[in-house]
């Protein structure tokens, strides 16, 4: 089994707690509509938060490989035996995932409960015998429909885990994953993980494209009711529409959360005994801020966790990317982080001051998770507050912005002419190169180093252009640095902004 697959269980699974399905038939039908989840989410709210009860002590007990021993069966998911664009796998809970959400299914505006069946998972000579009794359901979901093949109903889409889901493009492998909401991350005290504890599935017609899913989240500072319509493609792409009710004060609030890993590239190759050139889900920040900016900020697994706050207002869209796109680049045959998917975060409405804000955190392994993104507001919401949030997902494809992009960042020290590091930054070939590195200028800046004026040279293997220059950081243990290229007084790259480390 990869190592991603063993990472992408722990991430998600993170404070994973949830209202218990109980075995048996489904329930009476019930009328549903989005109000109804936003009326569940406004009742929880009002009432103390009481932690749902978890699953037989043996399903928790069981090992990685005794997880892995059994699985869904495909042939009998949610509509496999109807003509609906859809099917729905299900997981089980136990190991990572203690506790079970309530799955539901909405056929014209009447939802009815799934009840658990574990006869619909198969099995190996290896796998325990576990209790059948006590609070067990289903942890969480799969999506699957056609995609790049005619008649396949192929996944693209898991929600599974406290409020983590993740997805991907045509073609791409899975790599970082979303959260309905972070709170408290990177905080002394600890970080709250709020937990989907039931799911609706409205039933789609023959063709449909899309998929809806609705979800009620509790934690105990804050309810939620999310509504996803999902659309998978080259690009898989999800429209959120979340209220959020505050049952303490959400001094830190994370809207939009992202979730990655970043091991090791060319700026810190050196720390690590590995055959492969990089191994990373994700490999910069992107942001386009409210002012029309466009920031690139290369990914880092300091030794010290570490905090960056980029200030905005109303920000156009932030992001997790992931660049490099070359086997070569990775050399790993199994993980094929190539083939990760970058994930856009576009708001569709204002959402007024605060940042982006960047957790990285240290990391030894490539089994963990250590890069969060997202957007702090700058005001707290209020105790008893609502929030209404709506914003789009892309999963797949880099957003196309107008800028020259960073393709390459490395660093190492200054072996000739003195003290210090030199720092390389690539971009990709752009029309605004064309007229080459003369017609250009370059702005370098560091609020706590004099870096040198730089050397902007034509790179015959991307086509593009390199920025070489190089800075002494004597005592300090780290530097913040910003590079841009202008042309005519106008920005005619990314910012490039980075933070060294000693």
């Amino acid at each position: 089994m990869s190592s991603f697959s063993r990472r992408s269980f722990l991430a998600a699974a993170l404070g994973s707690t949830a209202l218990a399905a109980l075995p048996g038939r489904a329930s009476d039908a019930m009328p549903f509509t989005r109000d109804t989840v936003v009326a569940k989410a406004r009742a929880l709210a009002a009432k103390p938060y009481a932690e749902r009860p978890a699953v037989p002590q043996d399903w928790l007990d069981q090992s990685y490989d005794d997880y892995k021993s059994r699985w869904f069966r495909s042939k009998d998911a949610l509509w496999s035996k109807t003509d609906r664009s859809y099917n729905v796998d299900f997981f089980l809970p136990g190991l990572y995932f203690p506790r079970a959400v309530q799955i539901n299914t909405v056929t014209g505006g009447v939802a009815e409960r799934i009840g658990f069946d574990l006869s619909l998972f198969d099995k190996t000579d290896k796998a325990p015998d576990l209790t059948t009794e006590g609070s067990l359901g289903y942890s969480g979901l799969r999506l699957r429909t056609e995609l790049a093949d005619p008649g396949k109903k192929t996944e693209f889409c898991v929600f599974q885990g406290a409020s983590y889901f993740r997805a991907i493009g045509t073609g791409n492998a899975y790599g970082l994953s979303a959260r309905g909401l972070a709170l408290k991350t990177a905080d002394p005290e600890g970080e709250e993980f709020p937990e989907f504890i039931e799911f609706w599935l409205e039933a789609p017609a023959p063709g449909q494209r899309s998929m809806v899913v609705h979800a009620l989240m509790d934690s105990p500072s804050v309810t939620g009711a999310y509504r996803f319509t999902i659309t998978p493609g080259s690009s898989a792409v999800m429209d959120v529409e979340a209220t959020l009710f505050a049952r303490a004060e959400l001094s830190h609030a994370g809207l939009a959360p992202l979730t990655s890993m970043f091991l090791f590239d060319a700026t810190n190759r050196s720390r690590f005994d590995d055959f492969r050139p990089a191994v990373h889900d994700s490999d910069g920040l992107l942001v386009l801020n409210g002012n029309g900016e466009t920031l690139w900020r290369p990914l880092a697994n300091p030794t010290r966790l570490q905090v960056s706050s980029f200030v905005d207002e109303n920000p156009q869209g932030f992001g997790l990317m992931q660049r490099p796109r070359k086997l070569s680049e990775f050399n790993d045959l199994e993980a094929h982080y190539h083939n990760r998917p970058c994930l856009w975060v576009e708001p569709r409405d204002d959402w007024g001051k605060g940042a982006v804000t960047l957790v990285e955190i240290p990391a030894d392994k490539e089994i963990y998770d250590n890069i969060v993104a997202y957007w702090r507001p700058r005001e707290p919401y209020a105790a008893g507050s609502e929030v209404n949030l709506n914003y789009r997902l892309t999963w797949g494809e880099e957003p196309v912005l107008s800028m020259p992009r960073v393709i390459d960042t490395a660093e190492g020290a200054r072996i000739f002419g003195g003290p210090g590091r030199i720092m390389t930054i690539d971009f990709d070939a752009h029309p605004l190169f064309d007229g080459g590195p003369d017609t250009l200028d370059v702005h370098i800046h560091s609020p706590h180093v004099a870096a040198s004026e730089g050397v902007l040279q034509r790179n015959p293997e991307t086509g593009g252009l390199r920025l070489a220059f190089h800075f002494d950081p004597g005592e300090r243990d780290h530097v913040e640095l910003r590079a841009q290229l202008r042309k005519n007084g106008n920005a005619a790259s990314e910012v490039w902004l980075y933070r060294w480390t000693a």
